[in-house]
């Protein structure tokens, strides 16, 4: 029996002298040099103790060694475990205690000692350039390894989400379900062995790591491996790219820039953006300022990538395109379930290779998100519109419910982004002793001139009916977001959520 995974990524790299990661300096990296070192790592991890099925969990920074450690986790038939750089030390105590981890890898050992030995796990330290304990373990090590035997219904990874509602939940994501999407997106996104990715996302999140990465490997592609998003770093590698994935963060931090035209992204063939959405307004000026439209995508922890905008065809601003190729999706209700006609916003489910099996030792939660027929519900709310493009208007958990009726946010942070002055804008529902929920609208300036609350209120009154409107709108210098660009909304309404009271 093959190693699915491992063969189809790598299989065809052993002695390939093309560069697979090309560095800031100039510097690359083969891919029969990524895959001797990955071979150490492999050998390293199986001296250590671990076997097919354990779990190795890492929290470094982004370097060619941490991304080696996922290719030896993949051969080993360790299961991969990657944590966000910004979790606490007690953050990761409860993903090695819950996840059973024998082998924790850290940019930060030092600090993560007592949970290493609390729950007896195999500790080792990764600073940021790949040195470390770890790397200098598997110095001596060989450099061959014979891939374990895993098929595609075997586990390749977790991935912890977000925990924004209660405890964090780690999303079992096996050999196929990793494969079969970046197999769809190369075809989706015309990704070919000409390719050079400019890559400067995390490599803890599936979209760093399982969607850019996997799908440079599987086309024999190369990608500039940034350390992190920069604009200077952005900028002087970009004339070796052809493309480039990011979040709405990166593409509003170009826009910045004077650097950004037409010239400068002639020879590029693809941008794309996901992990949060991308304002309209974003997508209107890039296309201006480039001659280049942004494609959006939708995708989250349980299921990597869902659907996408059109390689050929119309990227629509504001929506997140049509279904991949194998992926079903459904708008229902979410009261019973049932299938909503196009137009009528409800929930978001989905059903496809890409969509996970289940949650790590949470039984009862996979089973409420997880339907028998396959379906996921993914929490997300959105309608389908009248050229088939799915529209996303919020979180089923931001939701405000104020005196019966439903309120989607999105459809009041639209007309508040479109005012003069602000930037961008979140609304959120805060408790209210009538109505049991009423609407706060939080703004960010543009910079120009202080905003005129008493006129904007005016301008959203002509837009909305009563109930929807904001009954406050607070200025803030920034909203509070995740690693990945998307907005904290919990953050906010544990913020703001007595604004009201009294």
């Amino acid at each position: 029996m093959s190693n699915l995974l491992y063969d189809s990524l790598f299989g065809c790299h052993a002695g390939d002298a093309k560069p697979f990661l090309i560095f800031a300096d100039g510097r690359s990296l083969s891919y029969d040099a990524f895959l001797r070192m990955a071979a150490r790592f492999a050998n390293t991890i199986n001296a250590a103790g671990l076997i097919v099925g354990d779990r190795l969990a890492m929290q470094v920074e982004k370097s060619a060694e941490a991304l080696a450690v996922y290719a030896a986790c993949m051969q080993s038939g360790v299961i991969f475990l990657p944590l966000n750089t910004a979790y606490t030390p007690a953050e990761v105590e409860y993903f090695i205690s819950d996840s059973g981890a024998r082998m924790l890898i850290a940019n930060d050992a030092d600090s993560l000692q007592t949970v290493a030995s609390t729950h007896q796990v195999i500790l080792h330290n990764m600073a940021a350039d790949g040195s470390g304990s770890f790397t200098d373990l598997a110095a001596t090590a060989s450099d061959i390894y014979a891939p374990a035997a895993r098929g595609g219904d075997d586990l390749a990874a977790f991935l912890y989400t977000s925990g924004t509602t209660g405890r964090s939940k780690g999303a079992m994501l096996t050999q196929n379900n990793l494969l079969s999407n970046a197999e769809t997106l190369i075809d989706e996104w015309r990704f070919t062995e000409d390719d050079v990715l400019l890559h400067a996302l995390p490599i803890f999140h599936t979209h760093g790591l399982f969607v850019a990465t996997n799908i440079i490997l599987l086309a024999r592609a190369s990608m500039i491996f940034l350390p992190k998003f920069d604009v200077d770093m952005v900028f002087a590698a970009l004339p070796q790219a052809t493309s480039m994935m990011g979040v709405p963060t990166f593409y509003t931090r170009l826009l910045d820039d004077q650097r950004l035209t037409v010239q400068s992204t002639s020879h590029m063939r693809l941008f794309v953006s996901g992990s949060a959405p991308l304002l309209a307004e974003t997508h209107i000026q890039f296309s201006q300022r480039t001659n280049q439209q942004i494609l959006e995508r939708y995708g989250m922890t349980e299921t990597n990538m869902n659907t996408t905008n059109p390689y050929d065809g119309p990227r629509r601003a504001g929506t997140v395109g049509k279904p991949l190729a194998g992926v079903e999706l459904k708008i229902t209700d979410p009261d019973t379930g049932a299938r909503v006609a196009d137009g009528t916003i409800g929930q978001i489910e989905v059903r496809g290779p890409n969509v996970f099996v289940g949650y790590w030792n949470m039984p009862e939660k996979t089973r409420e998100e997880l339907r028998e027929d396959g379906f996921f519900i993914t929490g997300d709310l959105g309608f389908i519109d009248d050229q088939g493009y799915l529209q996303i208007v919020g979180r089923n958990k931001d939701l405000i419910i104020a005196g019966g009726y439903n309120i989607y946010p999105k459809e009041i942070e639209l007309i508040l982004d479109e005012q003069p002055g602000v930037i961008e804008s979140a609304v959120i529902g805060v408790p209210h002793p009538d109505f049991g929920e009423s609407v706060v609208g939080i703004l960010v300036s543009d910079g120009t001139d202080s905003l005129d609350l008493e006129q904007i209120t005016e301008s959203v009154a002509t837009s909305l009916a009563k109930f929807k409107q904001p009954r406050k709108l607070i200025v803030v210098d920034e909203l509070p977001r995740n690693a990945m660009g998307k907005v904290q909304k919990n953050t906010l309404r544990d913020i703001y959520g007595s604004t009201l009271s009294g």
